[in-house]
């Protein structure tokens, strides 16, 4: 019932809704199942792996090596190229005030905003007379980075880089 449970979802379970399927509240019980589903498929030869999150959540998910192959076949991706630019702005900025995105990516960027909210990625607050923008741990799960957002910068930095290297490799090559 886990692993189908983990599977349906597509998203990180905590133990709490992971007993309920099972009709237990002991979250050791849970979480002990969870870690022994884990291992049956560390030990399996499959494109899946379950791993165990920040705040006792469990996730089904494919292996990284397997994404880079199989990602075309995926039926479209959940953001567009505009709303996902406004995401990394926003991601590697927070938190960030809404006047400052609405600068930076343009008027667009409301409807980038509202459809990022629309999908639990980004939270708008309250700040005085401001809105301040910052992402959810929804979206620090989805994206397998940290809750901590010193360790989050620190990885979306080393993503970022790893980006715009073949784009300086291939300036490099072209002026040779």
């Amino acid at each position: 019932m886990l692993e189908a449970a983990l599977y349906v979802a597509g998203r990180p379970l905590d133990l709490k809704t992971l007993g309920r399927l099972i009709g237990t509240r002991s979250k050791t019980k849970v979480k002990r199942l969870a870690k022994t589903l884990m291992e049956k498929y560390k030990n399996r030869d499959t494109a899946l792996e379950i791993l165990e999150l920040e705040g006792e959540r469990f996730v089904l998910q494919l292996k990284a090596e397997y994404t880079p192959k199989v990602r075309r076949l995926a039926t479209r991706p959940l953001l567009s190229r505009g709303p996902l630019k406004t995401l990394s702005y926003i991601a590697y900025r927070q938190p960030v005030p809404q006047p400052r995105v609405i600068d930076v990516r343009g008027h667009h960027a409301y409807g980038h905003l509202k459809q990022l909210e629309d999908l639990d990625l980004i939270i708008r607050e309250r700040a005085g007379r401001k809105k301040v923008i910052r992402t959810t741990e929804f979206f620090a799960d989805y994206f397998g980075l940290s809750h901590d957002l010193r360790t989050m910068k620190r990885q979306l930095k080393s993503i970022f880089e790893d980006f715009a290297k073949p784009e300086l490799e291939e300036k490099t090559n072209l002026e040779k």
